[in-house]
């Protein structure tokens, strides 16, 4: 399942879109296995389960999420593929 990646978040010479830079930190995707009580959300993306706050989006399970420093910032878009 591929994800939209909104042209803004793109990292200046990534054509693959794989990563983002945000005020000089990268923002990773990632999936969210189970979500916590208090904005919490376990994560994982590709190296296991992470706990992330989820208070700045509406991140359901099985949804893709742009994480920086640990918050979800953003919900990715599914497009087909």
């Amino acid at each position: 399942m591929r994800h939209a990646i909104p042209a803004e978040l793109r990292a200046v010479g990534d054509p693959s879109g794989a990563s983002w830079v945000t005020c000089s930190d990268t923002a990773v995707p990632a999936t969210v296995v189970m979500l916590l009580a208090g904005g919490l959300a376990l994560a994982d993306a590709g190296e296991g389960p992470e706990e992330i706050g989820v208070g700045l989006v509406q991140a359901r399970v099985g949804d893709t999420v742009l994480v920086h420093a640990g918050e979800a910032i953003r919900v990715l878009p599914e497009v087909a593929g």
